[in-house]
């Protein structure tokens, strides 16, 4: 069996179908999806559709514009200019699609790979960020689902600390795993900036060159950072390739890591 990683889709499905004729794929070969499958690009609910019915053979986890759905369909956050989810909020088959997003999870482990969206604070061990992931999982699947969604947009707490409980405790997690790039190197996360890594502002990393990280022990899979373009390191995969923005969507294998990319027309 085959693991390939592929990055953020954002509504661009045209992409999606020629990369997977392109892998080779055989039926007991897993397809894993770093977030953000909707949102921005041409067919959002062509997308959610598409790897939905993947079934077991896809494992997702949500992003932050996949959140953002959730929050719009709830009634808790205005659609944006940019965003494209008029589709699946008008979809006969809305319902299904968004008790489907709302069961997906924000952290994957599995064989020495931890998937997520964005990134891990240095303190989380991959264990521990699958127990936290679940915690969050939890209210999203629940009956509390919906007060969380309204609360939930907010960059504070910006540092984690244990003792924080509720939906201050929960909003940190969800932050970290779905919108983190950069941290002050106490761990205090920045949510400002979203360009080239060589343009971050003084005194701020990239979370995954925080030293000592906890989760060193896992090789760490995410999308969220388009900017950094495929970036494979000993312990790390980024593979938001900017599909959405003309680049090109990539596929890694990640046995002998192998790279697939199709090239994207820009949106």
């Amino acid at each position: 069996m085959s693991r390939y990683l592929i990055g953020d889709l954002q509504g661009c499905l045209e992409p999606l179908e020629r990369l997977l004729a392109l892998l080779p794929l055989t039926p007991q070969d897993r397809i894993w999806f770093a977030g953000d499958l909707v949102n921005r690009g041409p067919d959002s609910l062509g997308v959610l559709r598409r790897v939905r019915g993947l079934g077991e053979q896809a494992v997702t986890v949500l992003g932050n514009h996949d959140l953002h759905l959730l929050c719009v369909a709830a009634g808790h956050a205005r659609s944006h200019r940019s965003d494209t989810l008029q589709e699946i909020l008008a979809a006969p088959d809305r319902e299904e699609l968004l008790a489907w997003l709302r069961a997906l999870p924000l952290a994957h482990r599995e064989d020495g790979f931890l998937l997520v969206h964005a990134g891990v604070l240095p303190g989380w061990s991959a264990a521990t960020t699958r127990a936290l992931a679940a915690e969050v999982e939890a209210c999203l699947r629940g009956p509390e689902h919906d007060a969380f969604l309204q609360v939930m947009y907010g960059n504070l707490p910006a540092q984690w600390t244990d003792d924080l409980h509720g939906h201050e405790r929960l909003r940190v997690i969800t932050n970290a795993l779905t919108r983190l790039r950069l941290c002050l190197p106490d761990g205090t996360m920045d949510f400002g900036h979203k360009g080239e890594l060589e343009d971050a502002p003084p005194g701020l990393l990239p979370w995954f060159e925080l030293e000592p990280r906890a989760c060193e022990d896992h090789c760490v899979l995410f999308g969220h950072w388009s900017a950094l373009g495929l970036m494979m390191r000993e312990h790390l995969i980024a593979v938001d390739t900017g599909c959405l923005w003309g680049r090109s969507l990539t596929a890694v294998r990640l046995e002998d890591r192998a790279v697939f990319q199709v090239p994207c027309r820009p949106v």
